[in-house]
């Protein structure tokens, strides 16, 4: 039986050929710029429904931190099962759990349901929403580790287009035809994107090799839910280092996009349309990043830096330093950082603001990135020393 499944994963690669990669991967970017701008639709429009619903700042912050409490339990979790059954089954599982979201979302709009009580309810299939990790694992399956770091740098320019899109189409449709008319749109093309990813995407992505390697016989089927197995991957000595690196990093910048929306209607005084350009432009200076890196140093503080090649640099030190069995459970674990973010920001971030303004924002980076350069700055010269012996 094992053997059979690992020839029909290589004739399902084989099948796929050496022409076929580039369309496939072409695809997931696609797909994933697709469900980044459905998802700064909702960004976008979200501070705005939560007001005409009541909500003030705190009960916001709850919503907020419920979405990220609910995708930071499920990133490690839609890593093992991705890693189990494949990166399109946890594409396609992605894409279904946010069609159920974003129609929880559209029904909140409505005046006549209890509107407080399904937006709360709307980030209940938050946990198996991760389709930007899902991109990734097909993308990192399907290169190999010289050519990684550009394929996965590419979806920085899928992320910038989810932002000017995202933000234009949620503020002008908002607007323009209803606050509701941006969460059926996103309802809309998540069905899609289901019905694409399943039908397009290959079964497997993984060489018959790994996929053969991941079922040894004689060994006991591995549980989606073992996380005494997530822990052994993220406390390995070329995993642990990076990985706070990344959250640290990560944090500063993170927790100002979070408090974004609350800025942008309290101290901008913007509306929703305002907020939707002003976070395109981030999107355009994103993806003139992305594309020429010397326009950095004319364009763009560091906040975009962080978002996006800080995400590019520490995803591909991570897929390369474990095993192609566990690519997927890693980006996972790289998913829940954000949401980690999400989690404890809304707290940190409304005291900081309330207390300090938004300078505080800009200081707390300055101070994180200080100290983690002092940490970078030590440890290649350890590593070298390591070597040496």
């Amino acid at each position: 039986m094992q053997g059979a499944s690992a020839h029909r994963t290589h004739q399902s690669l084989r099948t796929m050929g050496t022409l076929a990669r580039p369309r496939v991967i072409l695809l997931t970017y696609l797909l994933a710029a697709m469900e980044l701008t459905c998802l700064f639709m909702q960004f976008s429009i979200l501070p705005y429904l939560s007001r005409r619903l009541g909500l003030d700042s705190v009960a916001y912050g709850y919503l907020q931190t419920t979405f990220g409490v609910l995708q930071l339990l499920g990133g490690p979790v839609f890593g093992r099962f991705a890693d189990q059954r494949g990166a399109r089954a946890a594409l396609s599982l992605s894409f279904l759990a946010a069609s159920v979201f974003y129609l929880l979302l559209a029904a909140a709009c409505s005046p006549a349901l209890p509107g407080v009580l399904l937006l709360f309810a709307s980030r209940l299939p938050s946990p198996f929403m991760h389709t930007l990790p899902a991109a990734q694992m097909i993308i990192t399956d399907l290169t190999g580790p010289e050519e990684r770091p550009a394929a996965l740098g590419r979806l920085g320019l899928c992320f910038g287009v989810g932002i000017i899109l995202g933000s234009l189409l949620g503020g002008t449709l908002s607007t323009s035809c209803g606050i509701h008319c941006p969460a059926i749109a996103a309802f809309m093309a998540n069905l899609l994107g289901a019905v694409i990813s399943f039908t397009c995407i290959p079964a497997k992505t993984k060489e018959a090799s790994v996929d053969a390697q991941a079922t040894q016989p004689g060994l006991p089927k591995a549980s989606v839910f073992d996380l005494k197995a997530i822990t052994r991957l993220l406390l390995l000595p070329s995993v642990l280092p990076v990985f706070l690196v990344k959250v640290a990093s990560g944090f500063p910048s993170g927790l100002f996009m979070v408090m974004f929306s609350i800025i942008s209607m309290d101290f901008f005084q913007l509306e929703a349309s305002q907020a939707g350009y002003l976070m395109s432009f981030f999107g355009i200076l994103q993806m003139v990043l992305m594309s020429n890196i010397l326009h950095f140093c004319f364009l763009m503080p560091g906040l975009v830096f962080s978002l996006c090649s800080l995400n590019v640099v520490t995803d591909s030190m991570l897929t390369k330093a474990v095993s192609a069995t566990d690519t997927g459970t890693m980006l996972g674990l790289c998913a829940s950082v954000q949401p980690l973010t999400r989690t404890v920001g809304p707290t940190i971030g409304g005291l900081l603001y309330r207390n300090f303004g938004v300078p505080i924002f800009g200081h707390v980076q300055l101070a994180v990135n200080f100290l983690i350069f002092l940490f970078l700055w030590r440890k290649p010269m350890s590593q070298k020393g390591d070597k040496a012996k």
